[in-house]
């Protein structure tokens, strides 16, 4: 008689009423999760849910308050993240950890190279070592000496692959993965996420991108507030359900695009060059109204937004707001003439994440908000306490530190930032890069009411779907060059992506 029943696989971890708090924050509260062997299991949830928190308690950089880590069903504590790689236990960071002078050997072995009897480096067998581990991952195009500076993003992310691997780890863990890959270079990922799968290595996955869970991911575990909502299968389990236990409601229209009458023009861009980067790029934008520019990677969108507010130098053309040209040299001359940008890095260039919520928050008028050298702390804290409740950024208080807030609420304290300073033109660029779906629809929500309020935009983003739902009409770069513009109503994805890799003549 043949057994046609399934397998039971062996559950190689077991966080069981994992519960962590912070002063002010409940961040999680009896969480729970099994992992599989040979599973990719992906971890959902909206910024702040706890995801993080989850993670850095298993790879050993928080300790959790209550609750249990069992590693092949025998109770485990890890006190740190060498422990947890001892343990085998290893983490692909979102933010990549390697020295770009020195070459992928050295970064994957920094610290544990092979030494020789005599006390020095055994460099032919750090090598070695190191191309056993690139050619397990099929990377034949990566070199052990080649240093780290030379390579793409993605082929540091490789590496940073093989240096977890190189702990010989049972569970892997994978932060976002995806956020700064190209298409094909996310179908070399998942390739390799196979490959680990298949020798069977563990993988938890955190994404935002619930379309990639039906390519990789096996079972898929939902946090919200801190707390576990459920398991289910990842490849079964409609993106709509999925959307609903993240978020706790419906999200029927994923795009709140409201029409708006548009205004006279209120920004205009004619002939801007910068060499090298872009060339004759003209275009104009009308107050209350969302133009959304497209391009595949290297297209030259955010080269245009950095020129236009002034970060960058142009080499030619000339820029009007309201009719009347402005000199932009430095961003506090398009600051003065009414355009704010939030930029693509929120982090590095978006925010001074050392400081507090209130001081980031009033960057952009410090001056309105001092007198005779000295800042009016009362009018500053109002302000930023209004933008809190307004815009619903979610932390303990205005003088809480902004790295310690999640992705979307980070991306509220820029946006705070810039309605502070009254703007005219407003430039999003990648404005929801790496926020969860519900953080996603509020920043949607505050464009529309910005354009409701005369404000023009300039909406730059890498997901076609946000450009086509939230754009009056669309700018498409190919090259260094604008290409097309398509209005709403004629805007496909296909008809997008044609002019974007330039196989359409430009119209």
């Amino acid at each position: 008689m043949v057994n046609t029943q399934t397998p039971v696989k062996e559950i190689v971890l077991e966080l069981r009423n994992i519960s962590k708090s912070f002063p002010g924050v409940r961040a999680l509260s009896e969480v729970q999760l099994s992992l599989e062997q040979g599973e990719v299991h992906a971890l959902l949830g909206e910024n702040g849910a706890g995801k993080s928190t989850l993670m850095k308690i298993l790879f050993g950089i928080y300790q959790p308050d209550a609750g249990e880590i069992l590693l092949n069903g025998n109770p485990a504590r890890i006190p740190s993240p060498h422990i947890a790689q001892q343990m085998g236990i290893a983490m692909v960071h979102q933010e990549l950890n390697l020295i770009p002078a020195l070459n992928v050997g050295r970064n994957i072995f920094l610290g544990r190279e092979p030494m020789t009897a005599f006390g020095l480096i055994n460099w032919p067998k750090l090598y070695q070592d190191t191309q056993q581990i690139l050619n397990r991952l099929h990377l034949n195009n990566i070199s052990p000496r080649t240093l780290v500076r030379r390579l793409s993003v993605a082929q540091q992310q490789m590496v940073e692959i093989a240096h977890a691997l190189s702990w010989n780890p049972k569970v892997l863990i994978f932060d976002e993965p995806t956020s700064s890959l190209t298409q094909q270079e996310i179908t070399e990922l998942f390739r390799i996420i196979r490959v680990l799968r298949e020798s069977g290595v563990s993988i938890l996955y955190i994404s935002h991108r619930l379309d990639e869970l039906e390519q990789i991911a096996d079972r898929a575990t939902v946090l919200r507030d801190g707390q576990f909502v459920g398991t289910v299968d990842a490849r079964t389990t409609p993106i709509p359900q999925l959307i609903r236990m993240m978020v706790g409601r419906s999200l029927d229209q994923l795009f709140p695009k409201v029409r708006v009458e548009p205004g006279t023009v209120v920004l205009q861009v004619e002939g801007l060059t910068r060499r090298g980067a872009f060339q004759n790029i003209s275009f104009s934008v009308r107050k209350g109204e969302i133009v959304g520019m497209a391009g595949l990677v290297g297209a030259g969108r955010s080269e245009v937004a950095r020129t236009i507010f002034g970060v960058d130098s142009k080499d030619a053309g000339r820029i009007l707001v309201e009719g009347r040209e402005v000199n932009i040299r430095l961003p506090q001359d398009a600051i003065k003439a009414g355009i704010g940008l939030l930029p693509e890095d929120r982090k590095t260039q978006g925010l001074v994440l050392a400081l507090s919520v209130k001081v980031n928050a009033s960057l952009t008028v410090l001056d309105k908000l001092s007198r005779l050298g000295f800042i009016n702390f009362k009018a500053r804290d109002e302000m930023t306490s209004k933008a809190v409740k307004d815009l619903r950024i979610r932390t303990p208080n205005i003088n809480f530190r902004v790295r310690n807030l999640s992705g979307g609420n980070q991306q509220k304290v820029v946006i705070a930032k810039w309605l502070a300073a009254k703007p005219k033109v407003l430039i999003f660029d990648e404005p929801t890069r790496g926020i969860d779906v519900g953080a996603k629809v509020e920043v949607y929500n505050l464009m529309t009411e910005l354009a409701q309020s005369g404000v023009g935009i300039i909406l730059i983003s890498s997901e076609l779907p946000e450009v086509l739902g939230m754009s009056d009409r669309i700018l498409v770069m190919h090259e260094g060059q604008l290409v097309a513009e398509v209005p709403r109503n004629e805007a496909t994805q296909e008809k997008i992506l044609s002019y974007a890799s330039g196989e359409k003549a430009s119209v």
